[in-house]
């Protein structure tokens, strides 16, 4: 993973409702879940969450489709594992060892 790609994608976590958004999407899979699902569960305008689903996509974390008049948002799990896997490489050899 790119410096850009990973600064993106933490930014983009680092907001509260764009956080919930992800972390909803997750829980529901590959399967994913409609904008307005989104919405009502989170409780959120569909315009803000139309945003922040904007915002998330542009950080390749999530990927919407569309599904008849539908357009299902799914969490793109595995750019959380590069991100991860990115951050571990790239922190972890020149972070002091700290006793546990």
């Amino acid at each position: 993973m790119q410096t850009n790609l990973a600064i993106a994608a933490l930014a983009a976590l680092a907001q509260e409702s764009r956080f919930a958004a992800f972390r909803l999407l997750v829980q529901a899979g590959p399967r994913g879940q409609s904008a307005s699902s989104i919405a009502a569960s989170l409780q959120m305008p569909a315009s803000s969450l139309s945003f922040h689903l904007k915002e998330l996509t542009h950080a390749g974390l999530v990927v919407p489709r569309q599904e008849g008049r539908y357009i299902i948002y799914a969490a793109r799990v595995d750019t959380v594992h590069r991100l991860v896997d990115f951050l571990a490489d790239s922190c972890g050899d020149a972070a002091p060892a700290v006793p546990v």
